[in-house]
């Protein structure tokens, strides 16, 4: 689903770039760490030396830290103690190796840190600055997770609110179609075998629906298509429909029945109480942004003082509205959205925009 905190493939990544990135930021982090030294503490070295040893003793925990983090005994553990011991490993890793690719960096001859002179000052920043990498890399791990964890309750909630959704509609659209069903099989049988058949088709693609979280905006079209063919037949001259879907739109990917509800508020609030003829139209065109979906209807049109509100019409209107904003939010983020435009002279306008 659409969050911005940074996942932990991010993080800690396995491909080459990612690698050299995470690598590139640790080259600056050290950077900043050994020119904060050289001015806390200009008697120490020169800057060149000091920005010599902390990129080596830098790179050398960074190389540490990732291997670390892939060896599968560390993913036993729980975080902190993950993490205390990554750090219990790498800085002091890092600090001795780290200074003998020093002086092979700087020419000098290897020897033990520390020789001839003692000196706790480079000993104590480099565990305070390690300390603080680990544990900013730490708490962003905890963030990626706490985030993923929101994610998946947004899914399950949404996806919960989907079956519910479609609980609602179908029975709904069952019962009054097998109604007209009845009496139609006595008076007009040719118009009952073919509502019949759309009713296996809208059916069919429902239940397939129903069984993925995602369809090609092709099948979203075909089930409204086999809706839209019921309800013309149970309506009659009251209703007729056109659907409009570009060759380079139908495999585009949507969730499954995002159309349906605004559809069924199309009808339901608009043109069921009108009297006389109505139309709606579902046409989908590609921007350079994304995807736009307009619903349009002539029916009665919104109240006086209900535009672009998700309480438009009435509250089971609304529920749908709102149901597709949620969805629409879970799965493409902010920059997705539905809209309500009044129509001229009377109806609806639902815009669905899709971002690429």
């Amino acid at each position: 689903m659409y969050l911005s905190s940074t996942p932990t493939a991010e993080l800690w990544p396995d491909t080459l770039k990612g690698v050299l990135r995470a690598i590139a930021v640790a080259a600056v982090f050290w950077a900043f760490a050994a020119t904060l030294l050289y001015l806390l503490s200009p008697g120490l070295d020169t800057w060149p030396r000091l920005m010599v040893f902390h990129e080596c003793v830098g790179m050398t925990m960074v190389a540490c830290v990732l291997l670390l983090r892939r060896a599968r005994a560390f993913s036993r553990f729980q975080p902190m103690a993950r993490w205390s011991l990554t750090g219990v490993v790498a800085i002091p890793t890092g600090f001795i190796v780290g200074h003998q690719f020093a002086f092979l960096v700087l020419g000098e001859p290897l020897r033990m840190v520390g020789y001839m002179s003692v000196s706790l000052i480079p000993v104590v920043f480099t565990l305070l600055v390690g300390g603080v990498g680990l544990h900013y890399y730490a708490t962003r791990e905890q963030l990626a997770k706490e985030a993923a964890a929101r994610s998946e309750a947004q899914r399950l909630a949404v996806d919960a609110q989907l079956r519910l959704l479609r609980a609602q509609l179908e029975p709904h659209m069952l019962f009054n179609t097998l109604a007209n069903l009845r009496s139609l099989v006595r008076e007009d049988v040719d118009r009952a075998e073919s509502m019949i058949d759309q009713l296996i088709v809208y059916l069919r693609s429902a239940l397939a629906a129903s069984q993925t979280e995602s369809v090609a905006l092709s099948s979203e079209f075909a089930q409204l298509r086999a809706y839209l063919d019921i309800m013309a037949l149970r309506m009659g001259p009251r209703l007729s429909f056109r659907l409009e879907l570009p060759a380079d739109l139908e495999a585009t990917q949507v969730p499954p029945m995002l159309l349906q509800p605004l559809v069924e508020n199309a009808i339901k609030h608009g043109l069921e109480p009108k009297v006389g003829p109505g139309n709606i139209e579902v046409v989908a065109r590609a921007t350079p942004a994304g995807v736009e979906i307009r619903i349009n209807d002539s029916g009665l049109g919104l109240p006086a003082d209900e535009e672009d509100q998700p309480a438009a019409r009435s509250a089971d209107a609304s529920y749908g509205l709102q149901h597709v904003r949620d969805r629409l939010q879970a799965v493409y983020g902010p920059a997705a959205r539905l809209r309500l435009e009044r129509c001229h002279p009377t109806g609806v306008s639902a815009l669905v925009f899709i971002p690429t």
